[in-house]
């Protein structure tokens, strides 16, 4: 019997897997898919890959040329590495960003398990239904595209992006024009908006380790009607969701997304069932504080 990762270590018949990005040395993607694969007895390993920008194409052609049955893609890389694959599924194109790529004998194709895997989660941990609801988009990159998709899928009645740079925001909010209302806005205009919304989801970055202590909003906007939702799963509870907390908020994690989004990726891999709770269970022991 071949050597499984985690039981036996790497042989010569192991599949690699592996997730690039730009940070990434931060990913429990690693942690997560090694755990799954061991779970259901296949002979894989999965690591990180800091793929700076710049890179990215050579990256994709390094998928080919070792092998590789399947790679996720993390910011920033969601959006360029469109350019670089055969094939995109219909709901990544739709999306225009891609999370997860697969590899069937040399012919890459791309899917993104963002926006399904975060709307799982919001409905199983936060039990919270979207149809007719005001969302706040924070954020108009990949991740933003990918929930603002689904969430608008879901029936969502109106999605404001909001953004640093207004443009982005513009950009974004005239693709979610075509499923929900939708408008673009700058950050500093969230003060004047807030009180519309039911739920406000922050998509970048900001906040995630080593920088806890950074928040995306002025924490007195917040009030008590809204559910703030933060995709940052690490750490756990990032500074946004305490402030929330506090301000009498709901409040809902981003380790969910994290999980399903992968789950969903193991199963485009394998054609197997991702063992769901196994995967949240070695995230989070990484996570919680001993």
């Amino acid at each position: 019997m071949s050597a499984v990762v985690g039981t036996g270590g790497i042989d010569t018949a192991t599949v690699m897997y592996g997730v690039f990005g730009d940070p990434v040395a931060h990913s429990k993607s690693p942690l997560m898919l090694n755990r799954a694969f061991e779970v259901a007895g296949i002979n894989a390993a999965y690591a990180a890959f800091h793929i700076r920008p710049g890179t990215l194409q050579d990256a994709v052609r390094g998928i080919r040329a070792l092998g590789f049955r399947g790679v996720n893609v993390t910011i920033p890389h969601k959006l360029e590495v469109i350019d670089y694959l055969d094939e995109i599924d219909e709901h990544a194109r739709a999306i225009g960003a891609v999370n997860t790529i697969v590899n069937a004998e040399g012919k890459l194709k791309g899917y993104n398990t963002d926006g399904i895997g975060y709307v799982r989660s919001l409905k199983e941990e936060a039990g919270f239904d979207i149809q007719g609801k005001t969302v706040i988009l924070l954020g108009a990159g990949g991740a933003a595209r990918g929930i603002g998709y689904a969430l608008a899928k879901e029936g969502a009645s109106r999605i404001i992006v909001a953004n640093r740079t207004v443009s982005k925001a513009e950009e974004l909010a005239s693709y979610l024009d075509g499923f929900t209302r939708s408008e673009g806005i700058g950050l500093d205009a969230v003060k004047s908006r807030i009180h519309e919304a039911e739920l406000l989801v922050h998509t970048t970055k900001v906040g995630m380790h080593p920088k806890v202590e950074d928040i995306p909003i002025e924490p007195e906007l917040i009030h008590p009607g809204l559910l703030v939702s933060d995709i940052v799963y690490n750490p756990l509870e990032t500074r946004l969701l305490r402030e929330a907390k506090a301000r009498g908020a709901s409040v809902h994690g981003g380790l969910g997304m994290f999980i399903y989004q992968g789950a969903y990726a193991f199963e485009y891999w394998t054609g197997q069932p991702a063992p769901v709770e196994a995967m949240r269970a070695v995230v989070q022991r990484s996570l919680s504080p001993e």
